[in-house]
């Protein structure tokens, strides 16, 4: 497994009506609604102080559209790349997860990845695609803080890759994948006005 060298920034684009209706959405290209338009523009105000200096998106509409407007907001460039694209979900893609969830009796998203079909992509391919193309970027950019706008599986597949475990996953909300020595953990970007910092690890 590629493991990034340092520190990154995930967030998962803003909402589109496929994510309203609780449809699996994977490749196909569905724009962000007003909730999702909303969102990116508050994520902003979450990010604004965090440092990012570049942003990579998924090229995917909602995932590129949540990320231009964040970069226009926070002054930095911009660039798309396919190696954190969405997973195929195969002929899950567009039936309502909460059906198929019950169907199969999983109630967890690791209940969830173990009944993928196989006529979709490989989840260990979609993370190891996905960690390849983040540490790429940070190693070509060492003096970046980097964010990388994409969707709800590729940040899961990373966090379990790194932290061992999946984690809350709301759109337009933005995540630190934090490396601590030999260690990783995933934990959100919060304003200061809105949430108390926790004190720095020592």
């Amino acid at each position: 497994m590629t493991t990034p060298a340092r520190t990154f920034y995930g967030l998962r684009h803003g909402a589109t009506d496929w994510n309203r209706e609780g449809r699996f959405q994977g490749r196909t290209d569905n724009p962000l609604n007003e909730d999702g338009l909303r969102q990116a523009h508050e994520a902003v105000d979450m990010l604004r102080c965090a440092g990012i200096s570049r942003i990579v998106a998924s090229p995917l509409a909602r995932a590129a559209r949540t990320a231009e407007i964040i970069a226009a907001a926070i002054s930095v460039p911009l660039a798309i790349d396919d190696g954190i694209i969405e997973f195929d979900f195969g002929s899950f893609e567009g039936l309502p997860v909460r059906d198929l969830m019950i169907k199969h009796g999983v109630t967890s998203a690791t209940g969830l990845v173990s009944i993928l079909p196989a006529d979709g992509e490989s989840w260990d391919a979609m993370t190891e695609r996905s960690l390849a193309c983040v540490s790429a970027w940070l190693d070509r950019h060492p003096g970046d803080d980097l964010l990388f706008v994409c969707h709800d599986a590729v940040m899961q597949g990373m966090a379990n890759a790194l932290s061992g475990s999946y984690f809350k996953n709301s759109h337009g909300t933005p995540f630190r994948y934090v490396c601590d020595g030999a260690h990783w953990r995933v934990e959100q970007v919060v304003t200061l006005d809105r949430y108390s910092p926790s004190p720095p690890a020592t």
